[in-house]
């Protein structure tokens, strides 16, 4: 049975996300290694074809993730007009940082004009790290340490994608590393926020009823990255997470009583066209209950799951009393599957 952590008295009390605004295309890519893709043997079109990915978005040049973190955390701010007094904790789950020390909270905490009190440290659990943070606020509330609390996330993908576009550009480079490459070419940027809350401390919050877990880390070596080099073994970790989702899936439902009828939306989180439709086709959802994101911005790590919810907010799409699952899952491997009531 995966570990469960099951909360009455929280609820998701605000979401805000930025997009960012610099849309690159598949195509402007595949240009700037158009002479490797040829001598390889590689089609015009391999990105779009095979990850099914437009466009993503980068940022300015000189944008770190903790400005991103923070234009997100200070529209959160503005939005849900929480007193900056109020907040007891920031979270900040970006696999990006501006540093390795100090963390990158730190500096989202200072840009926020939060409170000395207030908590503030990084976690990082990859592609999960969002909920990870989410679960790790809604106990801090619960026990009732704090009232309210924020997780951001902003993500940069430009270094990397452009550092790999220069080695596989390089007359060097084998059909070996071009394959080990690829999944970074699918990385987008962009950042988001959330405010949890005590329930009654917020009359038209969100439920968040809990979160289960689970950990297949004999496949830590599948994906690995540095800030300009991501290497990552694309069929073997498909295969390994999608193996991990549907056991984490079972204790869900069983936990929370999860069907794909009862459902109204899943959020999961979107790498490519092959790893949606293989986790849909796993685990039994229904495809027009999955919002989809990666087409126009490609994978934004741990914040895209939660962007792709913030932009159905926005349009109106989601009705009270829905039943939200999130469905995350990280390099490791780690995954975990939470359980919102809109």
């Amino acid at each position: 049975m995966a570990r469960s952590q099951q909360f009455s008295n929280v609820v998701v009390a605000g979401l805000a996300h930025v997009d960012a605004p610099h849309v690159v295309t598949s195509e402007q890519l595949e240009a700037r290694i158009a002479d490797t893709m040829v001598r390889l043997g590689m089609p015009a079109g391999t990105l779009i074809g095979l990850a099914g990915i437009v466009e993503r978005r980068f940022w300015d040049n000189g944008t770190k993730p903790s400005d991103a973190a923070a234009m997100a955390g200070g529209k959160l701010l503005a939005d849900t007009g929480i007193d900056r007094r109020d907040v007891g904790c920031l979270i900040n789950t970006s696999v990006d940082r501006d540093w390795l020390e100090p963390s990158t909270a730190c500096i989202v905490h200072h840009k926020l004009g939060l409170e000395p009190e207030a908590l503030n440290f990084d976690v990082g659990n990859a592609c999960l790290g969002f909920i990870n943070g989410m679960a790790l606020t809604a106990a801090m509330i619960e026990r009732g340490d704090i009232d309210h609390g924020i997780v951001v996330d902003g993500e940069s993908a430009r270094f990397v994608v452009e550092s790999t576009l220069d080695r596989l550009a390089d007359p060097t480079c084998d059909r070996d590393l071009f394959r080990a490459s690829f999944a970074t070419l699918t990385l987008g940027s962009g950042a988001v926020a959330m405010l949890l809350s005590r329930r009654e401390l917020a009359d038209d919050g969100h439920p968040f009823n809990g979160v289960v877990s689970r950990a297949a880390t004999e496949h830590h070596e599948l994906c690995q990255g540095q800030p300009d080099d991501m290497r990552t073994d694309a069929t073997g970790l498909l295969t390994a997470g999608l193996a991990l989702a549907k056991r984490t899936w079972v204790d869900a439902v069983d936990t929370f009583g999860w069907s794909a009828d009862a459902i109204a939306a899943a959020f999961i989180h979107q790498v490519s066209r092959a790893h949606t439709r293989s986790v849909t086709a796993a685990l039994g959802l229904r495809d027009d209950r999955i919002p989809l994101l990666y087409q126009s911005y490609g994978n934004i790590g741990p914040a895209g799951l939660v962007i792709t919810w913030s932009k159905e907010a926005d349009a109106g799409r989601l009705m009270p009393g829905d039943r939200l699952a999130l469905l995350g899952i990280g390099s490791g491997l780690n995954c975990a599957m939470a359980d919102v009531r809109w």
